[in-house]
């Protein structure tokens, strides 16, 4: 694809959580989207809208950076002895979180309760985390978060204080607060793995206990799971015409990193209530490192589990006609969450919750032969760090239903419908494809390989000319970074994509445009209405160039975004147009930035992070030194931001600076004038510094002549607003 576009850095929302939820804590500034998504035991809160004697971070859309991957873009970062506290939402004795640590390290987090420490502590670890998959050309180290869940001991209110403290570096993105039944009782007539010789301290390895256990109950008994933990140290297999039954996934726990691997099976597997949290810390595709890889045969269903810390949850090929995968949870698997590899009939995933997936959360995939009358249906996805919420590779006749997305990263949109075949055969997409009731918030992303970014909803002729009937209806598009609907033929080739049909849309902010029409094609938009565009209403520009046209036809009730961007050689810039989508953004927030020297891994990038606690040095005992940035295109920068690390090790300095501007990156001219700036620790180690009106610089640099603290010019921000 050609070269166009950049990254946007504007401020985005908490995570807006699913009307389906049992309570929802939503900033004042963010209206409650529609249902959609699972309906969840828990109630989530956000670290950035808790209290905290730490240090806010985001928001960022830079690939690789943690606030990017962050709920919300935006998360809370604790250094030792720090604290984030949250106000419980709910009554609750349990909680998840969501957190970061540094590469190679782990810890725990203290837990206070309205002031006074539990024993428990939760244990925080980088082994899961940092991934790298070189092989994907596009991906940088992602995946930088984990979560941890701890049972409280006690019994917590709504409005009562939960508090984490850190003992080392930890940020901290969200926490979900349960209330947790008690442990279920043993059924009747079940065969239980402890009177094969299951071991429930999770010492001995139960793999052959489990083995006979599920032998024993085969013609349609149950095998019961009880509380403790289970070590298995090879997969299952034989699994049909049977129950494998927990007493709930937070006291029934199997450690396996391969589970169930079976290439057939007769079905009527029931799959239900315990936990199966895997030790995968790399993502290996040619090994089954998944719950499930291979089939659970026809009328077949998986319930009520947690699922962790595995290459992917639900791997599914060969029959699994009629199979119900729903009210789960996978979290932090390096690859998909689940994935209908071909042949999938009446397949219904639904009302299940998924965070921090390494590639598609949830996806279908027409290989061999085509995936049919399959379903997406109101799950909740949160955080897929390397690809799309959604995606629907090829087959007919399919669902992605009432589903809420929020926050993909790189290389993925909220939802993809694609005929992108990977590998053969393959099988197109046809029939009528229906994407229904869908919420997305904060979805798209800056496509690193094409250099242009990805909307919230991207059709996609990747490989054939979509023939199927595409009908989007009823969805609600919220804070997506670039555009909203996208078509694009992604293998350069211009095929179409046609026979899309979108009714019934509300979208509220844009970076860019609402259509970002990149292919020829066809589609008619219908009762689409959208504020906040960034740029314009519409990009309509083929590629290849004169591989044919995109029409896009008015079926009334469209308004906001009439306007077309006019010129196809030049990306728009999110927020090039009026109103700006986030007029109070930091522009300079994961721009390029340049310096005249820099020491070791102190480079002008970690000015730019959004980490305060990361920075620039330059050169040592040779001032004057400076750091450019350039921030995409022309801006009325009114105001100067500029950080030390807020650790109290950074001792109070005075830094001698002058800051300069320029439109075309040669020729710079003085702004505010040399003088000294004192970075106290006390104060937040932060100098604001006003700009003059009448300048539009697209290039802003800091010249530093001299530093009371260091012999070099130090920096671990330099932020910019327009007010």
């Amino acid at each position: 694809m050609p070269s166009r576009g950049a990254v946007w850095t504007a401020a985005g929302a908490a995570v807006i959580l699913a009307a389906g939820m049992l309570s929802a804590t939503v900033p004042a500034a963010h209206a409650a989207v529609a249902a959609a998504g699972a309906t969840l035991p828990f109630t989530s809160v956000e670290a950035e809208s808790a209290t905290t004697t730490g240090t806010r971070i985001g928001p960022d859309y830079t690939q690789g950076t943690v606030a990017s991957e962050a709920s919300g873009r935006q998360a809370v970062r604790l250094n030792a002895g720090q604290r984030v506290e949250f106000t419980a939402p709910r009554a609750a004795n349990a909680v998840t979180v969501s957190y970061n640590v540094p590469d190679g390290q782990s810890g725990q987090l203290a837990v206070y309760v309205n002031g006074q420490r539990i024993s428990a502590t939760l244990p925080v670890t980088s082994k899961y985390s940092y991934v790298d998959t070189s092989w994907i050309v596009g991906s940088k180290t992602h995946h930088l978060f984990d979560n941890a869940r701890l049972l409280l001991g006690q019994n917590v209110q709504a409005g009562d204080k939960v508090a984490f403290e850190a003992q080392s570096q930890v940020t901290v993105d969200v926490a979900d607060f349960e209330q947790v039944a008690g442990p279920a009782a043993k059924p009747a007539g079940a065969v239980s793995v402890t009177d094969k010789g299951a071991d429930p301290s999770g010492q001995g390895d139960s793999t052959q206990a489990f083995r006979d256990a599920i032998a024993a109950a085969k013609g349609g008994g149950v095998v019961w799971i009880p509380q403790g933990t289970f070590r298995l140290t090879s997969s299952l297999s034989g699994v049909e015409n049977v129950t494998l039954q927990g007493a709930g996934h937070w006291y029934s726990v199997v450690r396996s990193s391969r589970f169930i691997d079976q290439s057939a099976s007769a079905g009527n597997a029931r799959i239900k209530d315990f936990a199966v949290i895997g030790e995968v810390t790399e993502r290996v595709d040619s090994n089954p490192d998944n719950f499930v890889n291979g089939t659970l045969g026809p009328n077949s269903s998986v319930s009520g589990m947690w699922v962790q810390h595995l290459k992917v949850g639900l791997w599914l090929m060969g029959n699994n006609d009629n199979l119900v995968v729903e009210n789960n949870r996978i979290l932090d698997t390096t690859a998909d969450g689940l994935n209908l590899n071909g042949n999938a009939r009446g397949v219904r995933v639904r009302n299940n919750f998924l965070r921090n997936n390494g590639d598609d959360a949830l996806a279908m995939w027409s290989l061999y032969s085509a995936d049919t009358d399959s379903s997406f249906e109101n799950n909740t996805i949160s955080q897929p760090n390397l690809a799309n919420g959604i995606a629907i590779y090829g087959g007919r006749d399919i669902g992605v239903k009432n589903n809420l997305i929020s926050d993909t990263n790189a290389l993925g949109s909220g939802i993809a419908i694609s005929n992108q075949k990977f590998a053969d055969p393959f099988s197109p997409l046809a029939g009528t494809i229906t994407v229904s009731g869908n919420t997305l918030v904060r979805t798209g992303a800056m496509n690193p390989n094409w250099n242009h970014p990805m909307g919230a909803i991207r059709v996609d002729s990747y490989d054939s000319a979509i023939e199927a009937q595409v009908n989007i209806t009823d969805t609600t598009i919220t804070d997506s970074p670039y555009s909203a609907f996208e078509f694009v033929s992604g293998g350069g080739r211009g095929l179409a994509a046609k026979n899309t049909t979108v009714d019934r849309a509300t979208v509220n902010k844009v970076g860019t445009v609402v259509v970002q029409a990149e292919a020829q094609g066809a589609a008619k938009f219908s009762n689409v209405t959208a504020t906040g565009v960034g740029a314009a209403g519409i990009y309509n520009c083929p590629y290849p160039t004169g591989s044919g046209s995109f029409v896009l036809t008015d079926g009334g009730g469209n308004s906001g975004w009439s306007s077309t961007w006019s010129n196809c050689n030049a990306w728009p810039q999110p927020g090039s147009g009026n109103p700006d989508p986030d007029p109070g953004r930091n522009l300079a927030q994961g721009r390029t930035a340049t310096a005249t020297g820099s020491v070791d891994v102190y480079t002008p990038g970690k000015a730019v992070d959004g980490d305060a606690s990361s920075y620039w040095e330059s050169t040592n005992n040779a001032f004057p030194q400076s750091l450019t940035v350039d921030l995409g295109s022309a801006q009325a920068v009114r105001r100067l931001v500029l950080k030390l690390p807020p650790a109290t090790a950074w001792q109070a300095r005075t830094q001698t600076l002058s800051v300069l501007g320029s439109t075309d990156g040669s020729s710079f001219s003085t702004l505010v004038a040399s003088k000294d700036y004192r970075f106290d620790p006390a104060t937040g180690n932060t100098v604001t510094i006003p700009v003059p009106a009448g300048t539009n610089p697209r290039h802003l640099r800091v010249q530093v002549t001299a530093n009371t603290g260091w012999p070099a010019a130090q920096l671990s921000e330099l932020e910019a607003y327009l007010s």
